[in-house]
């Protein structure tokens, strides 16, 4: 089976920047200790033009099941409750297959 890889990427509403932050942080530590996941992490990039600031999530799962079982748990869904009023667009997700990775 091949890996999954999925990039993640969160653009909050001007004034909401730290409150997305916070809700991703909490994310860590859990997805981190779910069987099947091998990365789960955190990125920050900055907008000088806009002035804002663009969240990215970098994660690895070991097959298709493991990213089931991640979408299923309850700090998954309660995150995508949380999150999806703060942003200014809908979260950008792509779900990558590996082709000829080590």
């Amino acid at each position: 089976m091949s890996k999954i890889v999925v990039l993640a990427s969160f653009y909050p509403k001007k004034d909401k920047n730290n409150e997305v932050k916070e809700i991703l942080l909490s994310m860590i530590n859990p997805t981190r200790l779910e069987e099947g996941n091998e990365l789960y992490n955190f990125y920050e990039e900055k907008n000088i033009e806009e002035q804002s600031e663009i969240f990215h999530l970098f994660e690895i799962y070991t097959d298709t099941k493991a990213l089931d079982f991640h979408k299923k748990t309850s700090y998954y869904t309660d995150y995508r409750s949380k999150i999806i009023d703060l942003l200014i667009k809908p979260i950008e997700v792509k779900i990558l297959s590996s082709i000829d990775a080590k």
